[in-house]
């Protein structure tokens, strides 16, 4: 998603529909969605057979998942996860099992309870629980689905047959991004904030057409990386094969799209370049996004989409569209084809039949992220409502969860932290007071986006039956990304969310210039108001901090106040800030994800600067909040240490080592336990609540400290 939002806090869940292909997600057989079937074969989620009607209650600290045999000054995160990851194996239908996922899971549970009630075909419903009912209700009708095989891609398929020239493809193109929202294929078009003019919208022209996650999984010479991409040979060809040709065929077929895709991988950025926001800004006039790929008529391709023709695009990556423009001239009609029918297919595989789903959850769930099972689908009809309906959805789950008292103390929270966010950037030693004055400016104009929107939005446009499931994952596409489009040549939306919210996460916006924490997030354990300060401020209130300090990351830092792209920084503080960042480069650079595979630490570094920053301030706020109280030991653990175990607990998680592999090439956050080891080694408050020793792994002799 470019740089929009600059950064989503801890991990990324699935949010894909179905079992949408999706690097962390996973599709059907018909067996493994049956209704009679939702009970997985594994203690961890034994639990999660049902829906409910109410969350369940864990605490945001939780002593039972402490390894008191494991000493903290040697191993922080085995000492308060140790417990945790015991009790907890990974479900069977998970890449991982965390206490982030484990909370969606319940969410997900809770919302189940909700679709099930608005899927009774009720008179008194209004209109969005109508949508959201109806919409689950399809979703849930697998015998239906089942029933339908391959038919629901005949119009697509009808339409990628029907090109007999090559010139026909910018209306084809058109068309199909639209009613396929999310899969972008040759390349990615839509909307986005203006980086030298944040108050408008242009129309931003993305790289894209890859089928797997990344650019790297092309181009890197490993021997995993090369039996990897036969693996995904084999997957294509299979789909193809789904779809009717001969296994002769679909191989050349196979080849062909491969071939091309890896030209286009080779041609894009690394996620790495993609940080810097320098290199995605290339704004020009029509003529110049002609000249960048000429046997593309872009002019036909923009009246295709609806939108009145434009004179002001941003290319994020110029590359990239010439080298496209080598494939489409270079490749035949034939191999233009196979590739559409490919991406085509890759795209709606989760809402087919069982033969599609089980091809496509093999080859992204099983072999790239080595999960064994299938998630049950009620857990993925879910994901989807939320996914494409989802400020309905929220509206629902909003109004029987989360309460004006919450979201008052969460903003009281805020407050709190950025008030000591103030009081750090005043007193830090190594910048200038030009450039604190401009960092003060910028931190009292983030906007606090907590909870939901304030305005929701509207879903009128989207007509939902209960008998056309593939027809109601099209039209919320064709809502979604008209929506999208038509915010092009307007001014932004400043209101607007990009999470929903039920969603177990949070974000910074650099353009924004905002925090966005949904009331998924804001729930038992991350958020407990039944438990003491201390580790309420060390998990909820370090979120805060994150969020807030990736505002002053190597990202969101180039952005000014207002969300330009603008260097407000004197060349001496310049330096002083890249010089520390590099601290942490450095030594997260060490850390090992898996086998030799060593985190990339120029792709984490915003979010490990953000995690420092973030435990630091919420540090500073509790201190702040408590200085006049007499706070006593509990359950054997100091105020101090309640702190650093709080903030440590949200992270305990298993992860599968495919999992991880894929983390490191994708996820520009470290590791759960470097999340929590890399952060307490810079923190001479962790050395001193548990007495620990110089030489103690968890004390490091040169500290690293930005914010």
């Amino acid at each position: 998603m470019l740089i929009l939002p600059t950064v989503v806090l801890l991990v990324v869940f699935s949010t894909a529909a179905v079992g949408q292909s999706a690097p962390s997600s996973a599709t059907p057989s018909k067996a493994e969605l049956s209704a009679s079937d939702h009970a997985l074969k594994n203690p961890a989620s034994i639990a999660a057979d049902g829906p409910i009607t109410s969350l369940p209650y864990t605490p945001s600290l939780d002593v039972d998942s402490v390894d008191k045999s494991v000493n903290p000054c040697m191993d922080f995160y085995q000492y308060s996860c140790g417990g945790w990851m015991k009790r907890n194996p990974i479900p069977g239908d998970q890449p991982s099992w965390n206490v982030y996922r484990k909370l969606a899971q319940d969410n997900q549970r809770f919302l189940w309870g909700t679709l099930d009630e608005l899927a009774k075909n009720a008179s008194d419903r209004n209109a969005n629980q109508q949508k959201i009912g109806d919409y689950f209700a399809a979703c849930m009708d697998e015998s239906a689905v089942e029933k339908l095989g391959a038919d629901p891609l005949k119009s697509y398929l009808d339409q990628i047959s029907g090109l007999t020239a090559k010139k026909q493809l910018p209306a084809l193109l058109a068309k199909i991004h639209q009613r396929t929202e999310g899969n972008e294929m040759f390349f990615g078009f839509s909307s986005n904030q203006d980086f030298g003019d944040s108050t408008q919208m242009i129309a931003f022209a993305s790289a894209g057409g890859l089928g797997l996650p990344d650019r790297d999984y092309y181009t890197k010479s490993d021997p995993k990386s090369a039996e990897l991409r036969q693996k995904y040979l084999a997957h294509v060809q299979r789909m193809l094969e789904l779809l009717g040709d001969g296994p002769d065929a679909a191989q050349h077929e196979a080849a062909g799209i491969m071939a091309l895709e890896t030209a286009l991988a080779k041609a894009s950025l690394t996620r790495v370049e993609r940080r810097d926001p320098h290199k995605l800004y290339n704004k020009g006039d029509f003529s110049q996004l002609q000249a960048l790929s000429p046997s593309f008529d872009w002019r036909v391709y923009i009246e295709g989409t609806g939108l009145p023709q434009q004179n002001t695009f941003n290319v994020t990556e110029p590359a990239f569209y010439k080298e496209l423009d080598n494939q489409l001239q270079g490749a035949s009609l034939d191999d233009i084809k196979n590739y559409l029918r490919w991406h085509t297919v890759h795209a709606a595989a989760p809402f087919l039949s069982s033969a599609f789903v089980k091809a496509d959850f093999d080859f992204f769930g099983t072999t790239l992220r080595g999960v064994p099972q299938l998630r049950p689908r009620w857990k993925r009809c879910v994901e989807l409502v939320d996914r494409q309906l989802g400020e309905a959805l929220g509206q629902e789950f909003v109004n029987r969860a989360f309460s004006p008292e919450m979201k008052q103390k969460t903003l009281n929270m805020t407050n709190q932290i950025e008030q000591a966010m103030a009081a750090d950037i005043e007193q830090l030693p190594w910048m200038g007071p030009e450039t604190k004055q401009n960092a003060l400016t910028k931190l009292h104009s983030i906007a606090n986006k907590i909870g939901y929107p304030d305005k929701w939005r509207d879903y009128a446009a989207v007509a939902v039956s209960r008998n056309n499931f593939l027809g109601n994952v099209e039209q919320a596409a064709v809502f979604e990304s008209k929506r999208r489009l038509n915010k092009i040549g307007k001014p932004i939306d400043r209101g607007e969310w990009r999470m929903t919210p039920p969603t177990v996460n949070a974000y910074y916006n650099s353009r924004m210039n905002d925090i966005n924490f949904p009331a998924g997030v804001l729930q038992p354990p991350l958020y407990d108001p039944k438990m003491d300060d201390a580790p309420n401020y060390g998990d909820t209130g370090g979120t805060i901090g994150h969020e807030l300090t990736h505002g002053f990351d190597d990202q969101g830092r180039q952005f000014d106040a207002q969300g330009n792209l603008k260097d407000w920084w004197t060349k001496g503080d310049n330096e002083n800030f890249n010089a520390r960042a590099q601290c942490l480069v450095d030594q997260y650079a060490q850390y090992v994800v898996v086998d030799d595979v060593k985190i990339n630490s120029k792709l984490t570094e915003g979010e490990d600067i953000a995690d420092l920053g973030g435990l630091i301030l919420a540090w500073m706020a509790w201190k702040d909040q408590t200085k006049n109280l007499h706070l006593e030991t509990r359950d054997g653990l100091t105020p101090e240490q309640r702190f650093f175990v709080g903030n440590a607990q949200w992270a305990c998680e298993n992860d599968r080592p495919e999992n991880l592999r894929v983390n490191a090439i994708t996820d520009p956050h470290s590791p759960d336990k470097y999340r929590v080891n890399g952060l307490v080694v810079n923190m001479p408050e962790f050395e001193k609540a548990f007495s620990c020793k110089a030489d103690q792994p968890m004390v490091k002799a040169n500290r690293c400290r930005i914010w």
